[in-house]
This record gives C-alpha cells, sequence and structure tokens, in this order.
C-alpha cells in the first residue's frame, strides 16, 4: 500500500533509459527495508560474481574453469555459514554433550532475507557465462537488477540468467497497456489465494500443530490437510504475485508451479511443483554429477543427493532433511518398479494415491520436532476423535482450496490473455480489469482486517 503504488507510479513515468535504475534503486530499497544489515553483504559479493563473469570472457579455459571455481566456493560459502553455521554447531554440541564434552560458545548468526534464492540466481549467471549460453552483462547495474530484481528475490521464481537477460538489456516491446493489465491481474490472483486461502487454511493447520502434541486421528488429518493446501497456494499465490509484478516491469518470469495436486506420481509431481527449483536441481547438479548417463545405481544415488540437498536448502533442521529424503525414496522407488503398476490402475486412483504421499511429505515438512511427527503419524493411522469445530466460513475455504486445487484452470487464464490482446474486444478488456480490481480489492480488505501473516517461503 506504500511502495507498489509509489514505486511503479515512478517506473511507469521515467524515460526508458532510465527503467533498469529504477528498479534497480527500488529494489535496493525493498531488500534494505526488510534486510538493511546485510545489503553491504549481498553488493559486495554481487560485486565480485560480476568481475568474475567479466575474466570469463577469456578462451583461456584453464582461467575460465578456476574462476567458475572461485564463484561457486564463495556463493555456496555464503549460504552455508549464514544458513547451516548455526545447525552445524548445535549439533556438534549435542553430539559433544552426549561424552560429557564441554559445548563450543556460539554467537546465533542472522540469516539474510531470501539467501536460498539469490544464491541459486547468482550460480545460475555464473555458469550460464562459463557455458557461453549467454554473454556477461557489460554494466554492473545489469548485473545487479538480475540478482536483486525485487518481485522475485525473496521467495522467487529462481530466474534463470538466460531466461531474462535479453530483457534486463531491451524490454521495450514488452513495455504496453496489456502486459501492465495482465501482470495486474495474476497478481491479484496470487494475492487473492494467499489472502482468501492460504491465511484461513494457515489458521486451522497453526491451531492445531502448534497446540495439540497429542493429537485424535480426525485433528491430525484435519491438520495435514489444511497445511497441503495452505502451502500450495501461499507459494503458488507469491509466485503469481512476483511474475504478475515482473510482467507489469517489461520481464517474464518462469512459471513455478502446474497443479501438482493433480499428479498421477511423485516423480511427476515434482515436475509440476516448484518448477524453477526443480529444473535448476536438475541443470546445475543431477546432470553435473552424472544424471542417469553413468548406470542404474549411480542414477539412484544422484537422485538420493539431489532430493536431500533439496530438502536441506528449504531449511537447516534435521525434519527437511528427511523430507527431502522421503521424496528421494518414492523417485527411486517408482524408477525401480512402482511406475509398472502405477501405469496399469485408473489416473484418478493414482491422483488420489500421489496426493497422499504428498500431505504425509508436508507433514514431516511442517513439523520440526521429529517426536511430534511420530505422534501425528500414529494419529492418522487411527481417524477418530471429536470433530473439529470449523466455522461455516472456513469449510467453503476448504472447498474452494479443493476445486482450485483439482480444476485445471490455465486454460481460461490463457483466453483471459488472449481477450486483452483482442484490440477489437474493448469490453473484454474492460471485463478482465473489473475482475482484477474486484480481486485486488476484497484481498486488500482482507490484509486490513487480518494480522501480519508472512509467506511461508520467506524464511527459506
Amino acid at each position: 500500500f506504500g511502495f507498489f503504488p509509489l514505486f511503479f507510479l515512478l517506473y511507469f513515468i521515467v524515460p526508458y533509459r532510465w527503467k533498469n535504475g529504477c528498479a534497480l534503486l527500488g529494489s535496493l530499497f525493498f531488500y534494505a527495508w526488510g534486510g538493511p544489515k546485510f545489503v553491504f553483504v549481498l553488493l559486495a559479493s554481487i560485486t565480485v560474481d560480476y568481475f568474475l563473469a567479466l575474466g570469463m570472457r577469456t578462451e583461456n579455459g584453464k582461467k575460465r574453469r578456476n574462476l567458475l571455481i572461485i564463484g561457486l566456493i564463495l556463493n555456496v560459502g555464503l549460504l552455508a555459514y549464514f544458513k547451516y553455521a548455526n545447525f552445524f554447531v548445535d549439533n556438534l554440541n549435542a553430539f559433544l554433550g552426549w561424552f560429557g564434552i564441554g559445548q563450543l560458545g556460539w554467537t546465533e548468526v542472522v540469516l539474510p532475507i531470501g539467501i536460498s534464492f539469490f544464491t541459486f540466481q547468482k550460480i545460475s549467471y555464473l555458469v550460464d557465462v562459463f557455458r557461453k549460453v549467454k554473454e556477461p552483462l557489460s554494466r554492473w547495474t545489469g548485473h545487479a537488477l538480475f540478482v536483486i530484481l525485487f518481485p522475485q528475490l525473496i521467495a522467487g521464481p529462481i530466474v534463470r540468467f538466460k531466461e531474462i537477460a535479453d530483457e534486463i538489456r531491451d524490454r521495450r516491446a514488452n513495455l504496453n497497456y496489456e502486459e501492465k493489465l495482465l501482470g495486474l491481474f495474476r497478481f491479484s490472483i496470487g494475492l487473492a489465494k494467499k489472502v482468501m486461502i492460504a491465511n484461513p487454511m494457515g489458521a486451522v493447520a497453526d491451531g492445531i500443530f502448534d497446540k495439540v502434541s497429542d493429537p485424535t486421528g480426525i485433528q491430525a488429518w484435519v491438520a495435514m490437510i489444511a497445511y497441503t493446501f495452505q502451502i500450495y497456494f501461499d507459494f503458488s499465490g507469491y509466485s503469481d504475485m512476483a511474475i504478475g509484478l515482473g510482467r507489469m516491469m517489461g520481464f517474464h518470469f518462469p512459471e513455478n508451479f502446474n497443479f501438482p495436486y493433480l499428479s498421477k506420481s511423485i516423480t511427476e509431481f515434482w515436475r509440476r511443483w516448484h518448477i524453477t527449483l526443480s529444473s535448476w536441481m536438475r541443470d546445475y547438479l543431477y546432470i553435473p554429477l552424472g544424471g542417469n548417463r553413468k548406470g542404474e545405481s549411480r542414477t539412484y544415488i544422484n537422485l538420493w543427493t539431489v532430493f536431500l540437498i533439496s530438502g536441506l536448502w528449504h531449511g537447516a533442521s534435521w525434519n527437511f532433511v528427511i523430507w527431502g529424503g522421503y521424496h528421494g525414496f518414492w523417485l527411486v522407488t517408482e524408477r525401480l518398479f512402482l511406475m509398472r503398476y502405477l501405469e496399469r490402475i485408473p489416473n484418478f486412483v493414482r491422483v488420489f494415491w500421489t496426493f497422499g504421499l504428498a500431505m504425509v511429505g508436508w507433514l514431516l515438512f511442517r513439523l520440526t520436532d521429529l517426536g511430534l511427527v511420530g505422534s501425528y503419524l500414529q494419529a492418522l493411522l487411527i481417524p477418530t476423535g471429536n470433530v473439529v469445530d470449523l466455522d461455516p466460513s472456513t469449510i467453503t475455504v476448504f472447498f474452494l482450496a479443493m476445486i482450485f486445487s483439482f480444476w485445471n484452470v490455465n486454460s481460461w487464464t490463457h483466453h483471459v490473455e488472449k481477450q486483452v490482446y483482442s484490440l477489437a474486444s474493448v469490453h473484454k478488456t474492460v471485463f478482465v480489469a473489473s475482475m482484477t480490481l474486484l480481486l485486488f480489492w476484497t484481498s486488500a480488505i482482507g490484509v486490513i482486517s487480518s494480522d501480519f501473516n508472512p509467506f511461508i517461503y520467506f524464511r527459506f
């Protein structure tokens, strides 16, 4: 309600040659507002990456490889220190405590906002330049804008350099009213997902997970289902908002979700859920490890490795590692034999089976206390107990969450886009603008009347 209108008012009125500078200054302000202590760390690492990438323009293969290695060590090192130092020291002290050895003194490290996301983007920049997919940006401001562009800086999508390099250099063709309207429409859809579905589902899930340590079966199922819907609409809502804001600025960010709860296997689930992370892991980790080119056993090891790292990427806690291992287990199992059996059963059964596996995974993801995980898993096996008291509005939200999780509306949104670009149908463009205003206004009322409720992936 402050930054959004002021930034876009300025961005739209400045001459084109100043738009990158305007976006960069706005993004710096945006990040500094939430994490002022880390702005200079971020800018310093961006500057190092910038000069390393420029150095890779040489034809000396050894020098280029050494520059890439330096960049990878610095970026992974920063991520490891800020995100995992506390985790490492805590576990080391616990280990030492078992043997009665004195514990290490340690000052807790504060996690910079969005470090998991912008680290992966910075790595993609260096690797894409090294592979000569794209030439490095000649201006520091362009490189800095790629890293800290505010719509996707905090929680993705993970945008690769090659995907928006051309638009950083020139996006005049994208700065028209149709793109702005469609961007605002997409932003409003994401905001509505967050406010109207994710937040009410989160209230149900938190009300049980945070207060009930010995749940009944009914409580465990309600909490698990509510969190399953919460995390999808929360994260996909943020991605929609980021994609919409980017489009209003002339950038086209990659899609991050494609109705993952319609998946017929865990393998398909990871092609639909957090798509930019899955593809990043595939191209920058799984394939460099050997992918499926070095035999069956090595393929399974690579899959496990990727998903254990993916779990740890989400958070410095053992439950995230277990969650990654859980998904790795099902991926390997499907490759070994399970897919042959799944292909013989009706699709709706496969969707139901995969949705159930994903829900159990979200239980592991949500609960950091492994003892509590055990209590909830045990309760799931015996779905008894008193019915959880839900008011009519919450029950309505449950039904909306089910509808918009299992009803593929992509064809409808594509139709809307075609109508907006149809200059002969101005009234349809007005209709889309009216829908956008209605979604935005209703969501705004929800924001004003509710407590602070941050996006789940802000802490990653």
